[in-house]
């Protein structure tokens, strides 16, 4: 089988500066993969000549299709142009239809064609111009010796409508494009090494055309099975099967399937089993009732959070028994399992969650470091109580802190 394989080439000094993020390079992959073609690489290149022309030489060495964006624009820094009227060795003219086009796009708007704008419908003359119905920009498609490289603008809702509209099915007539399917499954709980140590045997008996690649993300790991192949149901039946495969080895840590998150399969399962949640959180400041509250519908099933970051609101306001913190602190199995049980009293829950810890730099102490954190889940049957150590940076002890209280969540539902 065939693999046809595509190079991403991004131009301007604004993305290696950083002051643009370059979301095109991401959009395009995703929409080149549903067609069919492997994105082989991403280069990003400044405003410079000699590297626009060096990156386009290599990338013709490597790929079958390259994808330009970026550097259009009618002023001197804009250089896609001219560079690739040096690559292909060929002059740039005034192209009467996309004259015509950026003269009545201007004319639409009430603005004068200025001589700057006029030389938007300057082309080389070895491209077949692709039409931009929302910008004044062109696109250009050009074949040599049996590659394709397509320019584009760098705006994003430009390249977008000019990539499905006409790139992407103007590339699946140009080649034989097989058919690239991705199965992601999403596991919490365990960690990259401890998760491919369990799998091992399993990896190693996927097939050749099927690949497995580890994704780990904030408090979990996501296995993406990419299959090529000419049929999309005979790869989804068969990533599916392989997926099966899975339960019995790390069935505990699976939570779900594609590009759900962990809120979102544990808000259908709350409303499954028709039970309401309500969470206490001290350390997450409020990040985990931010993340439950992201699902639409959530409000059938929360009810409500507190955020009693002091001793005294979480004696007053929660009813955590003094003693209880004079003797153990805030950072104690022992207080956390009465802010779990508290906060489901208080809200007349099913369920209740709480969240205490040192999200840092400071508070710590010898025994309680910075990334101490304590997570608990609270029903009517049982109170259980999680430590965890994480790092020494805030906003991240924040996030894992409330992922894990997710997957706490997901736990405590499937006893």
């Amino acid at each position: 089988m065939i693999t046809i394989n595509a190079e991403l080439l991004t131009i301007g000094d604004e993305l290696l500066y950083g002051q643009i993020v370059d979301t095109n390079a991401q959009w395009m992959s995703a929409a080149l993969s549903n067609a069919g073609i492997k994105v082989i690489r991403k280069t990003t290149v400044g405003d410079l000549e000699d590297e626009i022309l060096n990156a386009l030489a290599e990338a013709e060495k490597r790929a079958d299709i390259v994808l330009i964006t970026g550097g259009l624009g009618p002023t001197s820094d804009d250089l896609t142009k001219p560079c690739l009227v040096k690559f292909f060795n060929c002059e740039l003219k005034i192209h009467p239809e996309a004259l015509a086009e950026v003269t009545e796009f201007f004319k639409s708007r009430g603005r004068e064609l200025t001589e700057v704008n006029r030389q938007q419908a300057a082309l080389p003359e070895c491209c077949e111009k692709i039409t931009n119905k929302v910008g004044t920009a062109p696109g250009m498609w050009f074949f040599r010796n049996g590659k394709v490289f397509v320019s584009m603008p760098g705006v994003p809702h430009e390249m977008k409508l000019m990539m499905t509209d006409i790139i992407v099915p103007k590339l699946k007539k140009t080649f034989e494009t097989p058919v690239i399917h991705h199965l992601v499954i999403r596991t919490a709980g365990i960690g990259e090494s401890f998760l491919a140590d369990k799998i091992a045997d399993w990896e190693k008996s996927l097939p050749k055309h099927i690949k497995l690649a580890y994704l780990p993300g904030l408090g979990e790991v996501k296995l993406r099975l990419t299959g090529i192949g000419d049929s999309l149901d005979s790869l989804k039946a068969e990533t599916k099967q392989l997926s099966e495969k899975l339960i019995p080895l790390v069935g505990d840590f699976i939570y779900g399937y594609g590009d759900e998150p962990l809120e979102v399969v544990i808000g259908r399962t709350l409303l499954e089993k028709k039970l309401t949640l309500a969470i206490a959180e001290s350390c997450t400041g409020g990040y985990l009732s931010h993340l439950i509250t992201t699902v639409p519908g959530s409000s059938a099933y929360f009810q409500g959070s507190i955020v009693p970051y002091a001793y005294e609101i979480k004696m007053q306001q929660l009813g955590v028994i003094p003693e209880t913190l004079e003797r153990f602190g805030a950072v104690s199995e022992e207080t956390i399992r009465e802010m779990a049980t508290k906060v489901r009293e208080k809200f007349k829950t099913d369920i209740g969650v709480a969240t205490s810890g040192i999200a840092g730099p400071g508070g710590a102490t010898p025994e309680k470091p910075v990334g101490t954190v304590w997570i608990a889940f609270s029903d009517k049957n049982q109170t259980i109580a999680k430590k965890l150590q994480l790092t020494k940076d805030r906003i991240l002890n924040i996030k894992y802190s409330s992922q894990a209280a997710l997957n706490l969540i997901r736990l405590g539902l499937k006893t």
